[in-house]
């Protein structure tokens, strides 16, 4: 992931003394058709995660012809859940370097649990907030294709679904709750929060992101209004 990192960064468009200096055509060749960007839940352990890694394996297949390239978002995913903007700033950097470098790549973010939160973060804060810096900006919503999150705290600590909290990133959203899951929804089923696999949603989410990766996103202007289909 770092070497993967390192080349987004290296390899930007940078502006001195007013003449920009543009990607080397190599690395420009080398931008995946897709990039998912994904936030693991706590506790897990370095990398996408169980849910992270179900997803992926079952959208694979579903995009025949296209790369598929994997950023796990680097953050602590720990029971300080305030540390969840960590992941958001990291995250956001990612997608930010991603658009500036790769400007053809389709953007799939996506989260499970904590990390669905960290999505919450990027796809909502449109200013810095409690630990987040690096809001992004309206234009990159242009270039995420979808989003996809399981067992999201938004239901509960924000109102509502991400779908209906994001004007700009919710009609692409699939916001995933396992029935009775007590994060995501006024259920006790504890055991629902670690059956997301099992209970298929993951594939639910692959075959709407594939959907999405299909059609042509809406232009989205900088007043959060989208146009065309």
């Amino acid at each position: 992931m770092n070497k993967v990192r390192g080349l987004f960064l290296a390899v930007a468009a940078v502006v001195v003394s007013g003449v920009t200096l543009v990607a080397p055509a190599a690395a420009q060749a080398a931008c995946p058709d897709v990039q998912v960007v994904f936030a693991r839940g706590t506790g897990e352990p370095v990398g996408v995660g169980r849910v992270g890694d179900a997803f992926v394996d079952a959208l694979r297949p579903l995009v025949p012809g296209k790369s598929v390239a994997v950023d796990a978002v680097n953050y602590p995913a720990s029971l300080d859940f305030m540390r969840a903007a960590d992941g958001a700033n990291e995250a956001s950097a990612f997608v930010q370097n991603t658009v500036a470098t790769c400007p053809d790549t389709q953007i799939v973010l996506g989260g499970y649990s904590q990390g669905a939160a960290v999505m919450d973060i990027i796809t909502v804060a449109g200013a810095p907030t409690l630990g987040f810096v690096n809001p992004m900006p309206p234009t990159v919503a242009d270039h995420v294709a979808a989003v996809a999150v399981f067992g999201n705290p938004s239901i509960r600590l924000l109102g509502g679904p991400l779908t209906a909290l994001s004007p700009q990133y919710g009609y692409k959203t699939i916001d995933l709750c396992n029935g009775a899951d007590p994060v995501c929804s006024n259920g006790n089923d504890r055991p629902a929060h670690s059956q997301y696999v099992e209970a298929g949603l993951t594939t639910q989410a692959a075959q709407f992101v594939a959907g999405r990766l299909a059609t042509e996103a809406p232009i989205t202007t900088l007043a959060g209004q989208t146009h065309g289909g």
